[in-house]
């Protein structure tokens, strides 16, 4: 092994590192832990009033999200707005956070 390719002193390495490597190792392991995921929620924009989140995004519709079941309802359906467990939100942003659609609950 050269003297470039010894493995790291910091820790028994699974296979042997480029010392260049290893020097870096502390800040690689700071981007992959913060780098963001797919599975990483978006944070939301949540209001308890209609037309403040309204005022938030006056181009996109309005929903009221149930954070139990996961899913968010259109003003058309029975449960908009109703519920202790939900707040009014963007529709773009509840979907891109990995909220659904509800297909249930139409008038």
């Amino acid at each position: 092994m050269a003297s470039d390719e010894a493995p790291c002193d910091v820790a028994p390495p699974l296979v042997a590192l480029p010392r260049r490597y290893c020097e870096h190792a502390a800040l690689i392991a700071v981007i992959v832990a913060v780098a963001p995921t797919t599975a990483d929620a978006l944070p939301l924009a949540m209001y308890r009033y209609e037309g403040q989140a309204q005022a938030h995004c006056p181009e996109d519709a309005v929903v009221w999200l149930d954070f139990r079941k996961g899913v968010y309802y259109l003003k058309r359906h029975k449960k908009y707005g109703r519920g202790m467990a939900g707040l009014f939100v963007c529709r773009r942003e509840a979907s891109d956070s990995g909220f659904r659609r509800s297909l249930l609950g139409r008038r």
